[in-house]
């Protein structure tokens, strides 16, 4: 007996406007065309800022269900690029598994189980983004806490800044000069206890100062003297 499709037909858009409980939007009869909507739990039509929804278009073919009806996507709401195709896709393979048997609930309810699936990837992936963007923040404010590494190289060139800044440099080099060993020629001109012990000498013995000549000779090699203290001696024994 050959099927009568037409009658198939009518008796499942009677049985999708009892399932539906007045979703089901009849547009046309001949042949029919109708439409459904869908949509995520956190879809809010008052508002649209969360969730996903659309309204699927279904048109029967003369053949249908034993050829695939006609599927359109209308009113996508809060998707994103490549959603149709993608949602469309999915419903076309729901297809292609129910041939010859009728199949529109079949194909709403896996097209609502697309939009649900797809809507969790969407908040796990705003989630993720969300945990990113605060470890950033957080490894920023990490940062102002460790302040720069030090190297040995950078903390001597601090040290060098610091000690110049601090007048360090200048002490130890003032320090230094005062430490070390006068020389002969320095130790003969600072001294001027040297002068006075010879003016003396010569004054007790009657000698006029004029009178005395200076053989400046004797004091072109006075550098080289050692006029330290006897006791760098290693020999020297303290009578």
């Amino acid at each position: 007996m050959e099927r009568n499709h037409r009658e198939d037909q009518c008796n499942e858009i009677e049985a999708l406007d009892s399932i539906y409980c007045g979703e089901l939007e009849v547009l046309e009869t001949e042949p029919h065309k109708f439409r459904l909507p869908i949509a995520t739990t956190e879809y809010d039509p008052e508002v649209e800022t969360e969730g996903l929804s659309c309204k699927l278009l279904f048109t029967y073919t003369e053949k249908y269900p034993d050829t695939a009806p006609l599927v359109e996507i209308e009113e996508p709401t809060n998707f994103h690029d490549g959603y149709e195709e993608e949602l469309l896709e999915h419903i076309h393979k729901t297809i292609e598994e129910n041939i010859g048997i009728e199949m529109i609930f079949s194909l709403v309810s896996s097209a609502q189980e697309w939009l649900n699936v797809k809507y969790d990837e969407l908040k796990n992936a705003a989630e993720t983004a969300k945990e990113e963007a605060k470890r950033r923040v957080e490894e920023e404010e990490m940062k102002k806490f460790e302040g720069t590494r030090v190297t040995v190289e950078s903390f001597m060139v601090w040290k060098l800044q610091f000690e110049q800044d601090m007048g360090i440099t200048e002490r130890k080099e003032k320090v230094a000069a005062e430490s070390r060993k006068l020389t002969g020629r320095e130790l003969f001109l600072n001294d001027n206890t040297l002068n006075e012990s010879d003016l003396k000498f010569l004054m007790d013995a009657g000698e006029s100062i004029e009178n005395v000549r200076i053989d400046e000779s004797l004091f072109q090699n006075i550098d080289d003297l050692d006029l330290d203290s006897d006791t760098d001696d290693e020999d020297y024994v303290p009578e």
